[in-house]
């Protein structure tokens, strides 16, 4: 789908709201991740993390926050359980924490206790008829791993196998849906580039383009390991949650502008979809620009590297469904970066900022913006084949000041839900399901619990890390229950017909349409 075409059908619908529902069989869900949530930093054997590091160091963090405790759900599996049977999900996605399986990343140091955690969470959730949608990496490396350098060591490809492998014939005889990195584009830029998020590596022009090279590889290894020694005996579905947001041109009728927005796109998201999901190698937008860059910059090979034919063959195809983690539109325009700075930022020549209709979230970053995820979704559709998709994460973030009243998040659900009906009943877009981000207020990383995101507020200042569900849980309940937002009694009021022999007409005057020539006026002679 063109940019052009996009405009046409938003500028006019994007105001209206649209009734329907998504066919039988979506799936709803809720989602989670390890460290945010289980504490238990290191109880019964668990080894520490690339978080746990990084957040038990004063000042890394707004008031010292970490994720030691959390919301406590390593010893609060009934609660959660609790939280989940009430609303009513089908689907809850949650992160297996490596360091507490492995806690020095390899089997060898398999500690059963961490095993046992997550199998009785997920016997929960089957005897309550849940479906685990399972992360295998949410970020929590195995400190033990990083000292070895982590994703810039292409060791960790056999490593993040043998992990993997462990959970398949562990865990895979309930697990159906198993998705191998969260956002592996945040782990190579904020991780290895900007070095905001463990391990905090500074190196913005080569480190994040090694590690992405390296967590393809992964990704395709582990990806093959099900498929060769599990699909046919437990019958999964393997993927990836790449994280995007909608890049819309500055000016839709200047070229270059397009060009830029769909640039943005393929650095973003191309960088893993397009080995993925179309041909085994980067978006020729990504090598023509970080191998031309390379060029002027005097190095003699470019800083992308490159993929064999072999690799190719090995990387194309290895994701069942896409999956996608997206909260925010932005507006791209063209720029010409300086050239003395090598970085995958400047390598994109391109500015973004803040959309038309932006609504401020408690994340500056994050912006709601619903009409964009239209927009992105059939982007998705038309740029890799009409996949089946699951928006895997999408949600708000509110300040510590909002508990259960969050007024904000109801307006974000019904609008972001609402545009992904439109992609699914009006445009054709295969959507399968979406998961709500999150089930309950957790750490939120950088910003500590400065922000939640939850449908459940958590109590952090008691020990017992009470959980009350929000407006918003009530909200997301009836749009679960009613499987979108079918038209309602008061609504269908509205609309109606007229009875049959109804008079329809037009009307005039001769004054205002039969034209005469004055000395004083010239009117056009409609009746000739």
């Amino acid at each position: 789908m063109s940019f052009q075409t996009c405009k046409t059908f938003t500028k006019f619908e994007r105001q209206l709201y649209h009734y329907g529902t998504f066919p039988e069989g979506f799936h709803w869900g809720v989602s989670s991740s390890a460290y945010q949530v289980e504490g238990g930093w290191n109880a019964d054997g668990k080894g520490p993390s690339v978080w746990d590091t990084f957040t038990q160091k004063p000042g890394n963090i707004p008031n010292n926050d970490n994720g030691d405790v959390a919301c406590d759900s390593y010893n609060k599996i009934d609660e959660d359980l609790h939280m989940l049977r009430a609303l009513k999900v089908k689907t809850y996605r949650f992160s297996l924490s490596w360091p507490r399986i492995f806690p020095n990343g390899y089997k060898s140091s398999l500690n059963q206790k961490g095993v046992d955690y997550y199998n009785r969470l997920i016997d929960g959730l089957i005897a309550n008829n849940i479906t685990p949608m399972v992360t295998l990496y949410h970020w929590d490396l195995p400190q033990v791993l990083q000292n070895i350098n982590g994703w810039d060591n292409p060791e960790m490809i056999n490593i993040f196998n043998e992990y993997c492998d462990f959970c398949y014939a562990t865990f895979g005889d309930r697990v159906k849906f198993w998705i191998t990195f969260n956002e592996p584009q945040t782990i190579a830029w904020s991780g290895y580039g900007l070095g905001q998020i463990p391990p905090n590596v500074n190196q913005p022009g080569d480190a994040p383009y090694r590690v992405a090279h390296n967590l393809l590889k992964a990704h395709a290894q582990v990806y093959h390991t099900y498929d060769e020694k599990y699909r046919a005996s437990q019958g999964g579905l393997v993927s990836i949650s790449l994280n995007a947001e909608w890049a819309e041109p500055l000016d839709i009728n200047v070229p270059r502008e397009v060009v830029a927005a769909d640039r943005t796109l393929q650095f973003q998201l191309g960088w893993f979809a397009h080995p993925i999901f179309k041909n085994g190698d980067y978006p020729d937008a990504m090598k023509w620009q970080v191998g031309n860059k390379s060029e002027l910059q005097g190095l003699t090979e470019s800083r992308l590297p490159s993929f064999t034919d072999e690799d190719k063959a090995f990387i194309q195809g290895t994701a069942d469904v896409f999956c996608m983690n997206t909260y925010t539109t932005k507006v791209v325009r063209h720029v010409t970066s300086r050239l003395d700075i090598e970085s995958y930022e400047t390598d994109q020549d391109a500015e973004k900022d803040n959309a038309d209709g932006s609504i401020n979230t408690a994340v500056n970053e994050q912006k709601a913006v619903a009409w964009g995820l239209r927009r992105l979704l059939n982007w998705l559709k038309e740029e890799y084949g009409d996949p089946e998709i699951y928006i895997t994460e999408n949600g708000v973030a509110t300040g510590i000041d909002i508990t259960v009243d969050d007024t904000d998040r109801i307006f974000f659900l019904n609008t972001y839900i609402d545009e992904a009906l439109k992609a699914h009943n009006l445009d054709g877009v295969r959507v399968k399901g979406y998961i709500a981000s999150s089930l309950m207020d957790s750490f939120e990383w950088l910003k500590g619990y400065t922000v939640g995101y939850g449908l459940h507020y958590v109590n952090f200042k008691l020990s017992s890390r009470p959980r009350s569900p929000k407006r918003s849980a009530h909200l997301y309940f009836d749009i679960m229950k009613n499987n979108g937002f079918p038209l309602t009694e008061d609504v269908e009021m509205l609309y109606g017909h007229f009875p049959e022999g109804f008079m329809w007409s037009t009307a005039s005057a001769s004054y205002q349409v039969q034209s005469i020539l004055t000395n004083e006026t010239e009117f056009c002679l409609s009746y000739l």
